[in-house]
């Protein structure tokens, strides 16, 4: 069985005030082309599939017109489960019907949840689908008043989910979760404001023939080459500028052994780039309409560094001046405002007022708080 692997599309994103739908237009027009060359039996969307828990209407009719492209005109089945940014219960929309047409959309945790066999001609392979669900959803609907955390909460989803499968069945996972070994991209919001809290361990996918990840931005294996992020649709910030973003393409045999898996590059329409150097250096370069991150390293003062920048480079979205680099008292050192989570800005901003350090059990407040915010922005 051939299987086309992809995740986290964040359809609606925006960069810097630039709407990348048509961005996303374009590699999803490529991923559809994929699909159909290279006759796959179905392909994955393993979470964030939209950017936020309410998606704008050109996020998803775009939606619409892929899932119609590949279920309806290629006949091939699609299998989408809810992430972290997803709303479960509009992911979940129409699901019984939905299914009538091999689209199976899963999104919250429900009686509708069981593993969805599809079957080539040495049988079933059965995918087990395995969608983001907060800890306490899993301890509500499981009855297990043990689950505290995400790795307890995906012991239990896996155990349910398997439990009526025979052991020697070819099983693949279709999982959005933050796996221990996984190196986070700038782009991604942690599943848990609690550190740590959000991690599962690799050890549970043990006994699955493949596991189909969404969640990490960066395209990775976690330990070998069966337990895979695919990766973002695109590169969603400039720390992404060197990944290789795209879709895995994979088989497994009669057995369920992987055959091969390759990850294949999408064509954005426009690259993320990063230019260091002086004004005038750069000035010189070629026009182009990439998004671009310009950082100076000239020391004097420089007049209208960005309307210059501009001529060159009309997409031209940040630019940083390290010589005029400064931080504030309380941050221990030089950071980036947009790499710090919630709660270390919090503790920063509570130290400059007040003069005081947040003590741990003040900081775990802050840190349930900003959770149940989450909780509450995707409908849990």
């Amino acid at each position: 069985m051939r299987i086309l692997h992809s995740a986290d599309w964040h359809l609606g994103r925006s960069f810097h005030g630039y709407n990348l739908i048509e961005e996303q237009a374009h590699v999803l027009e490529q991923l559809v082309n994929l699909a159909g060359e290279s006759g796959v039996d179905a392909v994955i969307i393993a979470g964030d599939v939209f950017d936020r828990s309410q998606p704008s209407a050109e996020a998803v009719s775009l939606l619409n017109t892929v899932l119609t492209r590949i279920c309806q005109d290629l006949c091939i089945p699609v299998i989408v489960i809810a992430g972290n940014h997803d709303n479960p219960e509009r992911i979940g929309f129409a699901q019984h019907m939905l299914t009538q047409q091999q689209l199976y959309m899963v999104g919250p945790l429900n009686g509708l949840w069981q593993p969805i066999p599809l079957y080539d001609e040495y049988g079933p392979v059965y995918f087990c689908p395995l969608p983001y669900s907060e800890p306490a959803f899993v301890r509500n609907f499981t009855g297990d008043q043990s689950i505290h955390d995400h790795h307890s909460a995906m012991a239990a989803m896996i155990d349910y989910i398997t439990s009526t499968l025979p052991a020697s069945a070819r099983k693949i996972a279709v999982a959005h979760a933050f796996i221990s070994g996984g190196v986070e991209s700038e782009s991604e919001r942690p599943l848990s404001a609690v550190g740590g809290a959000g991690c599962v361990s690799a050890n549970l996918l043990e006994l699955f023939n493949y596991c189909a990840l969404g969640h990490l931005h960066r395209p990775q294996y976690i330990g070998n080459e069966k337990v895979c992020y695919a990766g973002s649709l695109l590169k969603y910030s400039f720390a992404e500028a060197e990944h290789r973003k795209g879709v895995t393409l994979l088989e497994i045999d009669q057995n369920g052994e992987l055959m091969k898996g390759e990850n294949i590059a999408l064509s954005p329409r426009r690259e993320l780039r990063c230019i260091e150097g002086n004004l005038e250096e750069i000035l010189t370069s070629d026009r182009s309409d990439d998004y671009i991150k310009v950082v100076l390293l000239d020391e004097g003062a420089l007049l209208d560094p960005m309307g210059k920048l501009r001529q060159v480079f009309p997409h031209i979205v940040e630019l940083q001046r390290p010589v005029l680099h400064q931080v504030p008292a309380g941050l221990g050192g030089e950071r980036d405002f947009r790499n710090l989570t919630e709660v270390d800005l919090f503790r920063s901003f509570y130290q400059q007022v007040t003069g005081n350090c947040l003590s741990e059990p003040e900081q775990g407040v802050v840190a349930r708080l900003v959770d149940k915010f989450y909780e509450k922005e995707r409908g849990d």
